[in-house]
C-alpha cells in the first residue's frame, strides 16, 4: 500500500526538488517512509529555524524552492522566523508540516504539540497556507504551490497533513501533476508607452530590485540601450557586471544618489518593492522620487506601494527588459565614455569621498574576500562588515550576496544560509559573514554542516557583543544595557564540532586562511577582531 507520505515525496522528486531539510518527530516520521525510494537528499538541521534558514540560501542560489519537513506545533513556531524573512525578501519555500488527526483540529484537547490554529499561526509568513484533508488533494495543492514559486512573486507556502492523511492509503491517486504556468509578459501598448516616456527622457534613472536576479542580460541590454545610470537593491547585486560605467550600487541612502534621483527626469523601476532597508536604510525619509516614475514588478499589489506609479506594467523583470531594450534601440551599441556614465561615475566619486573611516578595515577584508576567492558567494548576517558591504561590495554574478540585514532583518540567519547555498553550489566557494552575537543564535549548525560534508568558510567578526546595537545606543544616550554579552571560545567550540579554526593575526594570514578553508573538506571558522590593529 502507498501512504500518502510516500506519494508526497514521489510528486516533490517529480517537481525536480533533490534536497530536503528537517527534523523528524513522532509527527513526520511517515513523510520519511519513501525517502530512500527517491533522489532527495535528507539535510538534518538542529532547529527548525536553521532548517528554513537553509533552505532560504540554498533557494536564493538555485533559484529553486527551499523544501522543509517540519513536525506539529513547536517546529512550526520555530521556522516562522525564518518564513518571515524569506517572505519579505520574495524567496520561494515549500514548507510541509504535519498536524494532529482531522478529528482533533481545532478541539483544544490538549493533543501533543497542538496549537488552535497552525494556519492562523502562519499566514502572514506564506503566500498561503492549506491543510491536505484527503490524499487526493496533494497533487493539486503541490500544483498549487509550484504555480506560485514559477509564474508569481515567489514566497513561502505551508501544507500541513494530518497525521491520519499522512498514512492513508494513496494508490488511487491520480499522479497528473498541474502545468506550470509561464511568468506573466508585459502588455504591449504598456511597453509603447514607456517606451515613448523613455526616448523623451534627458535625464534616465533605471532602479533594479531583487525581481531582476535572473534578468542580467536583459537589464544590461535596457541600461545601455537607455545610457542611463542604474543603483539596484541588495538583492540585485551582480545583475549588471562589476565596474560596469553605468553602476551605483546599492547606495540609494546616501545623498550623491538621492540627488541624482531628484534630478533625473524619468525613473524605471524594475522588481523592486522601494523598500526602506534599501532605498532610506538610514531612516530619515530623505529618499524621494518627484519625477515620472515606470514601475514593473510581477505583484500588482506591489506597483503602488512606498511611491505610486505614473505608468504600472505587471510584468515579470526579464520579459519587460526584454520587451523594452527591443523598442528603444535594438542592436544599439554603448560607449562606456558616455554622457549616462559620466553622470555615473561623478555619483561614484562623490560616494568615495563620503564612506565612513569605520569602513576601512571591513573594506579591505571585503576587497581580500574577492581577491583571495573569485566566484564566492556571501550570506551574510546583521553584522557590521555585512552593513558596511552592502554599499561596497560588488558582486561578480547575480544570486552570490544576500544576507538578513534587509526587510525581516533577522538574527543568526548567516550560518545556516550558507550551509543551503554551499549545498545549492558545492562547487563554489562559500562565506558565512557573521557577528559574534549573530552566530550564537545558531551556532549549532555548525555540527549540521560537517554532517553534511558542506565545508563552508565561516568568517567571524567579533567586538565581543551587540556592536552595531551598543553604538545605536550610544549616539542617543541611552545606557548601554544587554549588549556586553559574554564571548566565548569561539574556535574551541568550533573544534568541537568538528569544524576547522583559526584567528586572523594579519591581512596576510587572513588571506592564508581562506585560501586553505576554500580547499578544505570540512567547515572551517576564522574568527576576526573588529579592533585588531590590522584593520585600522
Amino acid at each position: 500500500m502507498l501512504t500518502c507520505g510516500e506519494l508526497l515525496v514521489e510528486l516533490l522528486e517529480g517537481f525536480g526538488v533533490d534536497t530536503v531539510f528537517g527534523i523528524p518527530g513522532v509527527h513526520t516520521v511517515e513523510l520519511y517512509r519513501g525517502l530512500p525510494n527517491t533522489r532527495i537528499r535528507h539535510i538534518t538541521p538542529r532547529h527548525e529555524q536553521g532548517a528554513g534558514f537553509m533552505a532560504d540560501g540554498y533557494a536564493r542560489v538555485s533559484g529553486k524552492p527551499g523544501v522543509c519537513f517540519i513536525i506539529t506545533g513547536p517546529g512550526m513556531t520555530n521556522i516562522t522566523t525564518a518564513m518571515g524573512q524569506a517572505y519579505a525578501d520574495s524567496i520561494p519555500m515549500l514548507v510541509i508540516s504535519a498536524v494532529n488527526n482531522t478529528e482533533q483540529l481545532g478541539m483544544g484537547g490538549g493533543r501533543l504539540h497542538e496549537l488552535p490554529s497552525q494556519r492562523n499561526l502562519v499566514s502572514g509568513v506564506a503566500a498561503f497556507s492549506h491543510t491536505l484533508m484527503r490524499p487526493d488533494e496533494l497533487p493539486e495543492v503541490l500544483s498549487r504551490a509550484f504555480a506560485v514559486f514559477n509564474g508569481a512573486r515567489p514566497r513561502p507556502v505551508h501544507i500541513e497533513i494530518p497525521i491520519d492523511v499522512i498514512t492513508a492509503p494513496a494508490d488511487h491517486v491520480r499522479r497528473k501533476l498541474g502545468a506550470q504556468p509561464s511568468r506573466p509578459g508585459p502588455a504591449a501598448e504598456a511597453i509603447a508607452r514607456a517606451a515613448e516616456l523613455l526616448k523623451g527622457a534627458r535625464r534616465p534613472l533605471v532602479l533594479l530590485g531583487g525581481g531582476c536576479a535572473d534578468a542580467g542580460a536583459e537589464a544590461r541590454r535596457l541600461v545601455e540601450a537607455l545610457d542611463a545610470p542604474t543603483a539596484y537593491t541588495i538583492n540585485a547585486k551582480g545583475v549588471l557586471p562589476k565596474g560596469h560605467p553605468l553602476a551605483l550600487g546599492c547606495n540609494q541612502a546616501w545623498v550623491p544618489v538621492r540627488q541624482l534621483v531628484l534630478e533625473s527626469d524619468v525613473i524605471l523601476a524594475v522588481g523592486t518593492e522601494l523598500g526602506e532597508t534599501d532605498y532610506d536604510v538610514v531612516f530619515d525619509g530623505n529618499f524621494r522620487i518627484e519625477s515620472t516614475l515606470i514601475r514593473v514588478d510581477i505583484d500588482a499589489e506591489q506597483l503602488n506601494r512606498n511611491y505610486p506609479a505614473d505608468l504600472a506594467i505587471l510584468s515579470d523583470a526579464r520579459l519587460a527588459l526584454a520587451a523594452l531594450a527591443d523598442a528603444l534601440a535594438p542592436g544599439a551599441t554603448f560607449s562606456a565614455d558616455s554622457a549616462g556614465s559620466r553622470r555615473a561615475a561623478a555619483v561614484r566619486e562623490a560616494l568615495d569621498a563620503q564612506w565612513p573611516a569605520t569602513w576601512n578595515g571591513q573594506r579591505k577584508v571585503l576587497d581580500l574576500l574577492q581577491a583571495t576567492l573569485p566566484d564566492l558567494i556571501v550570506a551574510g548576517d546583521s553584522t557590521q562588515p555585512v552593513y558596511s558591504g552592502n554599499h561596497l561590495f560588488e558582486a561578480t554574478r547575480p544570486r552570490s550576496w544576500f544576507n538578513s540585514a534587509t526587510g525581516y532583518g533577522t538574527l543568526g540567519y548567516g550560518l545556516p544560509a550558507a550551509i543551503g547555498a554551499k549545498l545549492a553550489a558545492p562547487e563554489r566557494p562559500v562565506i558565512a559573514l557573521i557577528g559574534d552575537g549573530g552566530i550564537q543564535f545558531t551556532l549549532p549548525e555548525l555540527a549540521s554542516a560537517v554532517e553534511a560534508g558542506a565545508p563552508i568558510i565561516v568568517l567571524l567578526w567579533n567586538n565581543s557583543g551587540y556592536g552595531e546595537i551598543k553604538r545605536y545606543m550610544q549616539n542617543r544616550d541611552i545606557p548601554t544595557i544587554g549588549v556586553d554579552i559574554y564571548t566565548p571560545d569561539f574556535q574551541g567550540l568550533a573544534r568541537a564540532f568538528g569544524c576547522n579554526a583559526a584567528k586572523a593575526e594579519s591581512l596576510e594570514h587572513l588571506a592564508e586562511l581562506l585560501a586553505a578553508a576554500a580547499k578544505a573538506d570540512r567547515p572551517t571558522v576564522i574568527e576576526v577582531w573588529e579592533h585588531a590593529g590590522f584593520l585600522a
